[in-house]
């Protein structure tokens, strides 16, 4: 196991880059409140069942002794993917997958890969951003270092998710050849204030949309509905597996896919934080979604279903409306419901929000020509908004 190590910047902070979560320091969570996804428990899960193409690392930010900073680097290897997602099959796909292979199969990331949302970095409200954002680029520097000493050589490095506002804080010389993108939004579902419980959301709904409410509950009376508990996900854990790899691989584009035990060392990490709701017909198990309480805050996280079922008896749709009618009796702020499926959570009330990032290759001759290889990389999504409120 590599020890931990300090280095001193031509600036206010030094870094520490960490390999296991039992090196951490003993206050790396009051530094994380921001966010669940990068307190000490979530990255314990990334340590016991992150995908097996990934390699994590957790970087501390300090002035003088105490810690102002963390982030998570994730390194992936795609070429230990059978498949970079099955779904479009075309020209425009076939080329991303030679650029992949070719130019781009080792990638590291600053940010965490397996979620939508700013999840890179937290910070002290002390610390200043920018100067924060150099001693990141020297650590991802020294990241890049401890891989080649192992004869792994870094294509590309990218930074994600950000905001209109956090982006701003890599406005610094350390940047300056990075090409800075902007990725398929993020789907944000704001809870009203007003909304007490799943009726007054349905009695918000235009016509139209409550038509629409009305023929997915229907479709799916036959359908129960369970929490899972530990126990539960362990003994359906083949088949929560092969629900999960059918959408996954089904994706338009895919960098990592699950280990069969994620669901049961989430379970048994995080406990009521993490929800496992399944959905049956009589005993058969036929879809699941999971949810992580974040604060004020719900998650979505993976789910997984068998298509033919999920078509007729409109189950993805029923799934969203689940989710919603749980985060408002439970009294949440927002549901985060990523960046797929785009126009069917917009249907439901969700709003995109733009998130940017940053991308650079190693090298010198590719990285100029950054923005139009990007398009290869990034798959494109049209979609057409929807607004289902009165």
């Amino acid at each position: 196991m590599e020890k931990t190590f300090l280095l001193n910047l031509n600036t206010d902070y030094s870094f520490k880059i960490y390999t296991s979560t039992a090196q951490l320091p003993l206050n790396w969570d009051d530094v994380a409140i921001s966010t669940i996804f990068l307190s000490k428990k979530y990255l314990e899960v990334l340590e016991k069942s992150s995908p097996e193409n990934m390699i994590c690392h957790f970087i501390g930010i300090f002035e003088k002794e105490t810690l102002v900073g963390i982030s998570l680097s994730q390194f992936l290897n795609l070429n230990k993917l059978a498949s970079f997602g099955e779904r479009d099959q075309c020209i425009k796909t076939a080329v991303r997958n030679i650029v992949f292979r070719n130019f781009g199969s080792q990638v590291l990331v600053l940010g965490n890969n397996m979620l939508t949302g700013q999840n890179c970095y937290a910070l002290s409200d002390s610390i200043d951003k920018k100067k924060a954002m150099k001693a990141l680029y020297f650590a991802t520097t020294e990241l890049k270092k401890i891989f080649k000493s192992k004869g792994v050589t870094i294509h590309i490095t990218t930074y994600k998710d950000f905001g209109e506002e956090e982006i701003k804080n890599f406005a610094i010389p350390e940047f300056e050849n990075d090409y800075q993108f902007s990725t398929q939004p993020n789907m944000i579902f704001s809870i009203n204030e007003n909304w007490k419980s799943e009726q007054d959301y349905i009695d918000s709904l235009s016509k139209k949309y409550r038509d629409q409410y009305k023929r997915a509950r229907k479709r799916a009376t036959d359908i129960q509905k369970r929490k899972l508990n530990l126990e539960d996900i362990i003994s359906l854990e083949d088949t929560i597996y092969e629900l999960y790899f059918h959408v996954a691989k089904n994706a338009p584009f895919n960098t990592f896919f699950l280990p069969k035990n994620h669901f049961r060392i989430f379970k048994e990490i995080f406990k009521d934080k993490f929800l496992f709701y399944g959905y049956f017909i009589g005993e058969k198990l036929i879809g699941f979604n999971t949810l992580i309480k974040n604060g004020a805050i719900m998650d979505t996280y993976f789910l997984g279903y068998d298509d033919s079922i999920q078509r007729e008896k409109m189950l993805y749709l029923n799934m969203l409306y689940d989710m919603i009618a749980y985060s408002i009796n439970k009294g949440f702020n927002e549901i985060v419901f990523a960046r797929t499926a785009l126009e069917i959570k917009s249907s439901v009330g969700a709003k995109p929000l733009k998130m940017y990032g940053l991308i650079a290759h190693n090298n010198r001759l590719v990285n100029p020509y950054m923005s139009k290889i990007f398009k290869y990389l990034e798959p494109e999504s049209i979609w057409q908004e929807r607004n289902p409120f009165k």
